[in-house]
């Protein structure tokens, strides 16, 4: 799609509402991770040394439309002065004579942040007078929250036609990196899923079959498939009622000329524990009553070998139950194998969802990834080939 970046905007002495994902994991008051405020910083200073005056907004946790101070912003916005290195105020409200106040008070290039939207119930419901009262703070309107687009909220889509929006450059980088991962890949194309029901997952999976060259599905969500076909898996979690889906996945997969990978060994145990006895089997060969819980050795040498020959690889859920160790081995050997090939040149590589950001931070190569998104929900839903809000009220 088309958007407008940040490039040639005239700013000087202009009020901007910027729409940030500040939902920062906060404990006893402090920031644990300050990775989206990391992120934000390009577009903030970018903003502001174009002389603007930079009014973020953004949600906070879930206040259910009403003022609490466990989801206050406040000290986010301490947090984010301190990344910036400047001060940055702190308006009491998002909308209102507060913020007016507040706003009126910034001088160019100076930064402010509204509380907490969702103390409004027009923000979660896209109200236009609530939308209204944040668009009337500001000149342009910059989103770069590529995490919240999926939603529909007065902030993310509402706002932006009531003003000029532009994209943000975190914004801008998420849909280029995915533009290039499935709308117009190098090829082959192929993508890894994990995770661990296939319910969850069926809009993913089938509108990756009529887009990628290879599907990997691992987790226990590989268990559900091959069961499916007949495999014994001993008391490994899957879903028996998907199996029929499974089959009918496969089957379009064939049509669509998409390759299905699955397992052909596995780490197993008898419980699922930190560090417990393991065997590694083939995967027609999983013993009653035990266990899978990772790939083995011969699978994650297929996959890298099929990796050999990949020129895009899209990511989304871990290889089997990375938490707990040993069961991270398999996870961890094939994420080393694609930022060797990603940084060797031979390879694009986008990964995105909690679990496999997590998963590409353990194996210490997140960095080393052509881009890996910290938006859940948001990618999930590109990857089902979904409509985002934030993003198509930016066209």
């Amino acid at each position: 799609m088309s958007f407008r970046t940040l490039d040639g905007l005239a700013l000087a002495g202009k009020r901007v509402l910027l729409r940030a994902d500040l939902n920062v994991p906060l404990h006893d008051g402090r920031i644990t991770d300050r990775t989206r405020l990391e992120r934000l910083t390009p577009t903030i200073r970018e903003l502001a040394g174009k002389g603007g005056r930079v009014i973020v907004c953004s949600h906070f946790g879930r206040p259910k439309g009403k003022p609490d101070p466990a989801f206050s912003l406040a000290p986010v916005a301490a947090a984010l002065g301190e990344v910036l290195g400047r001060p940055v105020a702190f308006a009491a409200d998002c909308i209102g004579p507060v913020a007016q106040a507040a706003v009126a008070a910034l001088a160019p290039g100076e930064v402010l942040i509204l509380e907490n939207t969702r103390f409004h119930a027009g923000e979660e419901a896209n109200d236009p007078e609530f939308a209204r009262a944040l668009a009337d703070l500001a000149d342009f309107y910059v989103n770069d929250a590529f995490s919240a687009a999926h939603r529909a909220h007065a902030s993310t889509e509402a706002v932006a036609h009531l003003l000029p929006a532009y994209a943000g450059r975190l914004m801008q980088r998420e849909l280029e990196a995915l533009a290039a991962a499935l709308d117009h890949p190098a090829r082959p194309l192929a993508a890894l899923v994990g995770g661990a029901k296939v319910s969850t997952k069926l809009d993913l999976l089938g509108n990756l079959i009529e887009r990628v060259d290879a599907l990997v599905i691992a987790g226990a969500m590989a268990n559900t498939f091959l069961a499916a076909n007949g495999i014994g898996i001993g008391a490994s979690l899957e879903e028996p009622g998907m199996h029929e889906t499974a089959r009918r996945i496969e089957a379009e997969a064939k049509a669509a000329g998409c390759e299905i990978i699955l397992p052909v060994d596995a780490v197993t145990a008898t419980e699922f524990r930190a560090n417990p006895p393991t065997r590694v089997v083939a995967i027609e060969a999983v013993a009653p009553g035990t266990l899978i819980l990772d790939l083995g050795p011969a699978s994650v040498a297929r996959l890298a070998e099929k990796l050999a020959g990949w020129k895009t690889l899209v990511w989304n859920g871990p290889l089997g139950a990375f938490e707990t160790p040993p069961f991270d081995a398999g996870t961890t050997a094939l994420a080393r194998a694609v930022a060797a090939r990603t940084v060797a040149g031979a390879l694009r590589s986008v990964a995105g969802g909690g679990d496999t950001v997590s998963a590409l931070h353990h194996a210490g190569v997140a960095e080393r990834f052509s881009y890996v998104s910290t938006a859940g929900g948001a990618f999930l839903e590109w990857l089902e080939g979904k409509t985002l809000p934030g993003v198509a009220a930016l066209g």
